[in-house]
């Protein structure tokens, strides 16, 4: 018996990365998973398991999560891992990548919370994301810690108007997904090992060490309004 057997969690993002990394354990654990994303035939591709199946959904459209929510009807679970990251100095950033930002990462959730609250079986839970950038000040990423900031602060809020609805938040560091393939192999390279030598853990984070997180965040019934940093030390430092 795994630890979600017999649970309905819903995952809304891409088909890999972290958003793979949760659906897989969450299966291994014995919950039927619904994906989500803007294309469901793109995510129909990356799974090959009866107990998982995709839908259509973007987080930037109101009727669009409502006539989701309506489609897949009660659940125990909703992790959202959708982001839309607004990299860049101050004097580079601009307003519609920060306002695509937070629409896709605070207020998505929100509207996610808000269509899905109704439908939450008892004892079920709501995960989002955040990130380290929220807890640690780093020049170039100002849109990124501000939006993940405000994930941290609408995870407090919601544990309390939705009580006894519990919900958390995960925050992960730097983790080896393909976010980072945009500084080509070299670049690449470099940082994670940067970043390997600089963090207390000495090393970079796998999707793996997140869906870890979030499996706890969703079976530990007496923990909400938290955020797990998931990030090998580094605001420490």
């Amino acid at each position: 018996m795994g630890a979600l057997q017999g649970s309905r969690v819903v995952v809304v993002g891409r088909g890999g990365g972290i958003a793979r990394a949760v659906t897989v354990l969450a299966r291994s654990e014995g919950a039927d998973v619904i994906v989500a994303g803007r294309s469901a035939a793109a995510l129909a591709a990356e799974y090959d398991d009866e107990g998982i199946t995709t839908e259509t959904v973007d987080v930037t459209d109101d009727e669009s999560i409502s006539a989701f929510a309506d489609r897949v009807g009660p659940v125990d679970h909703v992790v959202s891992t959708v982001s839309a990251r607004a990299r860049g100095n101050l004097a580079d950033l601009d307003r519609s990548k920060l306002q695509l930002s937070f629409d896709t990462k605070v207020i998505g959730p929100t509207m996610l919370a808000k269509y899905f609250a109704p439908r939450i079986n008892e004892g079920g839970s709501f995960v989002l994301f955040s990130g380290v950038n929220a807890f640690k000040v780093n020049v170039g990423y100002l849109g990124v810690a501000i939006t993940n900031g405000a994930v941290d602060f609408l995870t407090r809020s919601l544990a309390v108007e939705l009580a006894p609805i519990r919900v958390n938040a995960v925050s992960p560091g730097v983790i080896d997904t393909g976010a980072w393939d945009s500084l080509g192999e070299e670049g690449k390279r470099d940082y994670f090992a940067h970043v390997s030598d600089t963090n207390p853990a000495g090393r970079i984070g796998t999707v793996d060490d997140v869906a870890d997180a979030v499996l706890f965040a969703l079976t530990n019934t007496f923990m909400t309004g938290v955020t797990l940093k998931v990030d090998g030390g580094e605001p420490l430092i």
